[in-house]
């Protein structure tokens, strides 16, 4: 099963695989950015996909491909950075160019944020992406009079109302990441690190969790860095994803303060980042064991 199918599969089950490939691939590769700007703006993540599939054409659009622009977003007498002319409305418009599709979802949201226009529909439920719809569509986003309907067909066509849920930060013991989906039936599944993850239990293996979640055993050990002969044990950190190299950014700078019984690679798996990166940041080899207490850069 493809990476983007897989991930779909897990959070989207019942959506028509009759879509096309490029949206789903769309929705997996930055449906994470979505979610960091939800925790960041109180923007649903699925208003903010469905208008970056729409307005870019789920990435194909020139202005995405060569402007990074994911949002359709006009210069405006505000915007003092780069810029490409398209046809729109009217010929030779202004339109925003980025450095990358990350500044476009940044830029989006504080476009809508920092605009009275759009004002009122900070006030709407986080849940509420049928009132976000036509809030923007009355707000004056887009010309298209189809355009709030759009937007709302997006959404149930992927199911991408699910990602409204309550996902702030990150915890799996304090506050390092949310349950952000009971789809699967035996194991819940948890985000952290624009990853995903679920706990072992008792019992369970390789074996049982790769035929129940779609991803090989091989890829299994591979994502969560053990050899063939490692046993899982009850409440181990299972990643479905290739790790991210490092914590996620909000973490830049932070220390984690080693508690009894952990180790180098318990601590890695907390905060979704490879160990390899917690050794070299903190200029350790692989034999270092930390000392309850120690503290260690975690990005």
């Amino acid at each position: 099963m493809k990476k983007a199918a897989f991930l779909l599969a897990l959070l989207f089950p019942l959506m028509s695989w009759g879509q096309s490939a490029r949206q789903t691939d769309y929705i997996n590769q930055y449906m994470g950015m979505a979610i960091q700007q939800m925790q960041k703006y109180k923007i649903p993540a699925s208003i903010t996909l469905a208008q970056g599939l729409l307005e870019s054409a789920a990435g194909a659009s020139t202005l995405a491909r060569k402007g990074n622009n994911h949002f359709g977003i006009k210069c405006g007498l505000a915007w003092k950075g780069p810029y490409m002319l398209m046809t729109d409305d009217a010929p030779n418009e202004h339109f925003r160019v980025y450095s990358s599709a990350e500044e476009s979802y940044e830029d989006h949201s504080l476009f809508l944020r920092q605009n009275p226009r759009y004002a009122r529909l900070f006030e709407l439920n986080m849940t509420d992406y049928k009132g976000w719809a036509h809030g923007l569509k009355r707000a004056g986003y887009a010309t298209n009079p189809h355009y709030a309907e759009n937007l709302i067909q997006l959404i149930e066509n992927f199911n991408l109302n699910k990602l409204d849920l309550n996902v702030s930060g990150y915890s799996h013991q304090n506050s390092l990441a949310k349950e952000i989906s009971n789809v699967i039936a035996d194991h819940k599944i948890f985000m952290c690190n624009k990853n995903f993850y679920t706990f072992a239990r008792s019992g369970d293996t390789f074996q049982n969790l790769s035929k129940e979640l779609g991803v090989s055993q091989r890829k299994l050990r591979k994502y969560n860095e053990v050899d063939k002969d490692y046993v899982l044990q009850e409440g181990d950190i299972v990643f479905l994803l290739e790790k991210q190299k490092k914590a996620d950014k909000s973490l830049k700078g932070k220390w984690h303060v080693v508690q009894p019984g952990e180790s180098m690679y318990s601590i890695a798996q907390h905060y979704g980042m490879k160990l390899k990166t917690l050794y070299k940041i903190n200029f350790r080899d692989a034999d270092y064991a930390p000392q309850a207490g120690t503290l260690l850069l975690i990005r």
